[in-house]
């Protein structure tokens, strides 16, 4: 039973993911392109996740943490360059 509702939220990730590449392509603007990346990397930690639970090993999750430390600075990064038009003062 855990093995289906594995494959079936791997599946809605995967669709997920794919819908946010759409938007980070086609997006019409720089806040959009910067919400579908932050959008992106969530779902790379959740499909990490599910992985590692499928898989049963520990090292998927901690993948996961080092993923969403580096997507909150990279979003954060972008945002503050688009605000200010350079990260360090």
């Amino acid at each position: 039973m855990l093995s289906i509702a594995l494959i079936i939220a791997l599946t809605l990730v995967c669709a997920a993911m794919l819908l946010s590449l759409w938007r980070l392509l086609v997006g019409p603007d720089h806040p959009d392109r910067i919400l579908a990346l932050d959008t992106l990397y969530v779902n790379t930690i959740a499909l990490l996740v599910l992985v590692g639970i499928w898989l049963g090993s520990g090292l998927y999750f901690e993948a996961a943490l080092l993923i969403a430390m580096m997507g909150f600075v990279g979003t954060a990064a972008l945002c503050k360059y688009l605000l200010r038009g350079d990260i360090i003062e």
